[in-house]
């Protein structure tokens, strides 16, 4: 059985992308700049940007909002790209009287006095889903790399599931919900574990057995449609990508570059080994999950578990690991830049490190917010002049 499709076209169709393009989905803060709340702003934004727009989205509620790169051979194209739309979305925000917050969650804003952004999709939901679909205040980061095919995808995403504690861990951005220290240094990756198609993918032998587990959901009425599968990481069959979606929305642009340089070049890695028929040592689930609570809770602190040795690997490690074996596919795919800035993430407290010490040492919120805003709203006009005055060298 397929989907039902408006177009006639079953969305299950996976669109075969041969080269390893990549795209990048940001989910973006909306607050009010006197009291730095989250503030329901999303549709007035929208008003004010190009009218061809079709590159920034409404999400669930009305307080963020989605912006999508293009499809790009590189992450110096996805770098162009986003610094374009962010400039735009920026100045429509200022005219909107709000600013951008980058964070998985918000510090302080309840999630119960969000409004509903005006969607049949959204509203059928949050029927259906209750509580649990109002509780998703979460912000996070997608990452797409072309893959030839849905078998393909399969394989990649089974062997991914080695890496996402680290993925986690290099973007954690959410220690606060509800005005309380979580605690956790990745509040959001708990929310999304509540939906009854999140969290880590289940293994799968296969393309077929994923379009199974689709209808079956359907069918059961379990999700309402193919947009509710929110794994870690999930084919979209539409693009033609793995997606990761593990990431909390990053603290800056410059690390969502990293993150997406890394995603491309690991991609890229495991499809090699699977055209060379490379054996992969199996992953338990139970590792995965372990893992991925290490990262939660303790960020780039953790101590993973290595899945052959079954030692724990503090996480700097790893991503180091990861750095040295992926630059070969790093300088083919032209993101050298971007992958070696994951090595300046390893010196530096991550987000919700960040978010933390501001935290101890303003002992307000509302401030720990508006000195990230103003940080990044500066950081990004200092990457937009330097792209516009060197654009040769942003790219290299």
């Amino acid at each position: 059985m397929s989907i039902p499709h408006p177009t006639g076209r079953d969305p299950l169709h996976f669109t075969s992308n041969p080269r390893r393009t990549v795209g990048v989905e940001l989910e973006l803060q909306l607050v009010d700049p006197a009291t730095m709340a989250l503030k329901s702003a999303c549709a007035d934004v929208l008003a004010r940007l190009p009218k061809e727009n079709d590159w920034a989205k409404p999400e669930l509620m009305q307080s963020y909002l989605e912006i999508n790169s293009s499809p790009c051979a590189n992450v110096a194209e996805v770098r162009a790209d986003l610094l374009h739309k962010l400039r735009l979305v920026d100045a429509a925000v200022r005219d909107s009287d709000a600013r951008l917050f980058w964070g998985g969650t918000h510090p302080f804003s309840l999630w119960m006095d969000q409004q509903i952004s005006p969607s049949d999709r959204y509203h059928k939901l949050v029927d259906s889903l209750q509580d649990t679909a109002r509780r998703i205040v979460t912000f996070g980061m997608h990452v797409h790399v072309g893959v030839e095919s849905g078998d393909k995808a399969i394989m990649v995403i089974d062997r991914l599931m080695r890496y996402i504690a680290t993925f986690l861990a290099l973007s954690v951005n959410s220690p606060f919900w509800v005005g309380r220290n979580t605690g956790l240094h990745s509040q959001r990756c708990k929310i999304m574990e509540q939906l009854p198609a999140a969290g880590t993918p289940p293994v799968l032998r296969n393309y077929s057995e994923y379009c199974w587990v689709v209808n079956h959901s359907i069918d059961n009425h379990t999700i309402n449609s193919i947009q509710e599968i929110w794994w870690d990481v999930r084919p979209h069959p539409k693009y033609g990508t793995v997606e990761v979606r593990i990431f909390d929305l990053p603290p800056n642009l410059e690390d969502a570059l990293a993150l997406t340089a890394l995603t491309q070049c690991l991609v890229d890695a495991l499809s090699e080994q699977i055209d060379e028929g490379v054996y992969q040592h199996d992953i338990h689930p139970i590792m995965v999950r372990q893992n991925k609570w290490k990262a939660c809770r303790y960020g780039m602190r953790a101590e993973l578990i290595d899945p052959v040795t079954h030692k724990t690997i503090p996480v700097r490690e790893m991503v180091f690991y990861l750095y040295e074996r992926l630059k070969p596919h790093a300088a083919k795919l032209g993101c050298l830049r971007e992958l070696g800035h994951v090595l300046n993430m390893l010196e530096r407290p991550s987000g919700a490190e960040k978010q933390i010490a501001l935290h101890e040492a303003k002992g307000d919120l509302a401030e720990v917010v508006r000195t990230l805003s103003r940080e990044n709203s500066d950081a990004l006009a200092r990457s937009a002049a330097q792209l516009a005055e060197s654009p040769t060298k942003a790219e290299s």
